[in-house]
Order: C-alpha cells, then structure tokens, then sequence
C-alpha cells in the first residue's frame, strides 16, 4: 500500500467517524450498505455535515457564514477538477466523486440551499418550501442513488427527488420548536393564515382542534411523497435496496407517530429509540440476505 492509498484510508476512517458520531437516524441505514459503496456514502454525508454546520454555525455573522460557504462551494468544485485536498476527509470526498462520477449540479444546489437558509425567517407558500425541500433533501437522493447503483429507469431520479422531500418534509413538522427557536418557520405561511393559526399560537396550541387538523394536513403532504417514491427500491441495486430501506421505515415510522398523535410536536423531539432503530436494522438485514439468496 503506497503512501497515497494510507492518505485516503485514512481520509475515509475520518468520514466514517463523522457518521457515527453525527448522524443518528441515518447511521443505522449507512452502515447495512456494503463496502466500498458504505465509504463512498460516509464521505458524501462528511460533506453534508460540513456544509450545513458552516449554515448553522452558532454566534457567527451571516455575512462571514456567506464567506464560508463561498469557501466551501470552491473547495468543492477543486475536488470535481481533480485537485487532491491536504484534508483527511476531503481527499476521501474527490476520491468519491472520481469513483461514482458524480455531477456537480446537486451539491452546488445543495450549497445554494444552505445560503438560502442563512436570511431565512418565514416561508410565504408551498411553492418556497418545495424549492427548498428539492435543493437540501432531493438533492441528497440524486446523489445515493448514484453510488447505489440503479438499473437505469427513467422513474429513478423522480423517485430520489420525492424521496427526498418526505424526509425533509417530516424533518421539518417533526423539528417545529428547534426551528422557531432559532427564529426560522419552513411552514407555509399562507397555509396557517387559512387554517387560522400562526406560528406562535401552533406551538402553545392554543386552538387544539384547529392545531390537530393543520398538522396531519402537513403530514399529509409528506405521506404523499413517500406514496410516490415506494417503488425506489426495487430500482436500486439489490446489495444496496436495504439501506434505502431502512432509512426510509425510520422516517416515516416518525411522520406516523406524528399522524397518531399531532400535539407531541410542540411538547417534546418526536423520535425513535435506539432499540426501534436497531429492530429496523435487523429486519434490513434480513431483507438484505434474502436478496443476496
């Protein structure tokens, strides 16, 4: 093993690290999908991780968080040119890119996303909300299935895109007080003045039938993108069709939990438990053996 391919070990345990420490529901799924498509998908979320923590970064200014993620979009279209990065983890994300042939499209939406985020107070309809769910979640889904591997249906990258807004779909009903504690609202706007709600009253539920409804309404729209993308597996390579699977069963496990009963949004982080998780593992296991039979 020459010094180069220790670099890039190196660099991958490093992205590896990342998601076992950082990425809670999806941990469970990454680490069922088979090697070397597992590493390749831990540098892609080192990625993420990285860009959003850049978005989120507690105490900095705006204007220097923008800097940063003029930074980072630059350092990332080097690693798409070829360049090496001295970093552990980035080395591995240019290796990833090369390997998978990524296109860069995605991740500069996804950067897009982020700064979009940076001035975000309010969201004034479903069209907004939409755009946004496509440039930080569907674009995450474009770029799974294609280290997956997928048997070239034209359906497919539909299927990844509204894949990706259930997910963040149910993110963003399920996370209603974190938002708005940092003075961000990704509900539409014009959809609580119709149900007679605005954000403050939602989060005190103060009207709980009005409050129940608007909820499941807004689960509603999530249910109907997982609805959609159901049939992504059966397109995906079959070693990597369990990984999706689980991640997917966590997620809308968590919108039902929601559906059942809408009022423990405002009271407490809606969740599963790590028993739950791993139970999901398990059966992705199964399903993973009995393709491979």
């Amino acid at each position: 093993m020459t010094s180069s391919d220790l670099e890039l070990a190196r660099g991958y345990d490093a992205c590896g690290r990342i998601v076992k420490s950082r990425a809670r529901n999806f941990w469970y799924g990454l680490r069922l999908t088979p090697e070397p498509k597992r590493s390749s998908l831990y540098a892609i979320y080192a990625w993420m991780r990285e860009v959003d923590d850049i978005a989120d970064e507690d105490g900095a200014a705006v204007d220097a968080r923008r800097l940063e993620l003029d930074a980072f979009r630059a350092r990332t279209h080097r690693a798409f040119e070829g360049e090496v990065d001295s970093d552990p983890w980035w080395r591995a994300f240019g290796d990833t890119v090369r390997r998978h042939t990524l296109q860069r499209a995605p991740f500069d939406a996804m950067i897009d996303g982020q700064d979009a985020d940076l001035d975000w107070t309010t969201c004034a309809d479903r069209d907004a909300l939409e755009r946004f769910c496509w440039q930080v979640a569907s674009t995450v889904g474009l770029i799974c299935v294609r280290v997956w591997g997928h048997d070239g249906s034209p359906d497919v990258d539909r299927m990844a895109v509204d894949r990706g807004k259930a997910f963040q779909l149910t993110n963003i009903v399920r996370d209603l007080r974190e938002d708005r504690a940092r003075g961000r609202t990704y509900l539409p706007a014009d959809e609580l003045e119709a149900a007679g709600l605005d954000i403050d009253g939602l989060l005190a539920w103060r009207d709980p039938i009005r409050c129940r409804d608007f909820i499941r309404g807004q689960v509603a729209h999530a249910e109907a993108y997982f609805r959609a993308s159901a049939g992504l597996d059966a397109h995906l390579d079959a070693e990597c069709r369990a990984t999706s699977w689980a991640m997917t069963q966590i997620y809308h496990e968590l919108l039902q939990r929601i559906d059942r009963d809408p009022s423990r949004v405002v009271r407490a982080r809606v969740g599963l438990g790590s028993i739950r998780k791993m139970t999901i593992a398990w059966r992705a296991r199964r399903l993973a053996r009995g393709v491979a039979s």
